[in-house]
């Protein structure tokens, strides 16, 4: 069982007992949360998809550990011209690890529901006799300017 899920912004694809890195979350650690924006829930083949986010639908985590990413440098130059500037960023993270996917959703939405197919025609002159009666029209042309010679 898997679900697609935002989570501060962002999408992403989580199971069970799985750890995974989000944007910055103000919560504390070893504190639960749930995220209610499910996007989409696949549960053994069954395909349960939102419109845009299935109601009643949560996933649940538990927060494990603030920290920060690696290092990225910002280096700017102009050549010629003297000018450089070097600039840094570290992003902060949270580690969560999701603990279940609810899938109580009243609103359910089953993924390509099948359509009852239309009665075909069961007789070779019943075919026939449709594809005669449609008329056939003719394309509107240009009449070609001639060409003049000086």
């Amino acid at each position: 069982m898997y679900a697609i899920v935002e989570i501060a912004g962002q999408q992403f694809k989580v199971s069970k007992d799985q750890r995974l890195f989000v944007h910055r979350l103000a919560n504390d650690v070893d504190a639960k949360v749930s995220f209610e924006k499910v996007l989409l829930i696949d549960n053994g083949g069954a395909l349960t998809l939102g419109a845009p986010a299935i109601e009643g639908a949560s996933v649940e985590a538990k927060v494990l550990k603030h920290l920060k990413g690696d290092k990225v440098i910002v280096f700017k130059k102009k050549r010629r011209k003297g000018y450089k500037k070097k600039n840094g960023h570290r992003q902060s993270f949270t580690q969560i690890i999701i603990e279940n996917i609810v899938a109580s959703g009243s609103g359910k939405k089953e993924a390509a529901p099948k359509k009852e197919a239309a009665p075909k025609a069961t007789k070779k002159a019943d075919v026939e006799v449709e594809t005669a009666t449609e008329e056939v029209k003719p394309k509107a042309t240009r009449a070609k300017k001639p060409k003049t010679e000086e």
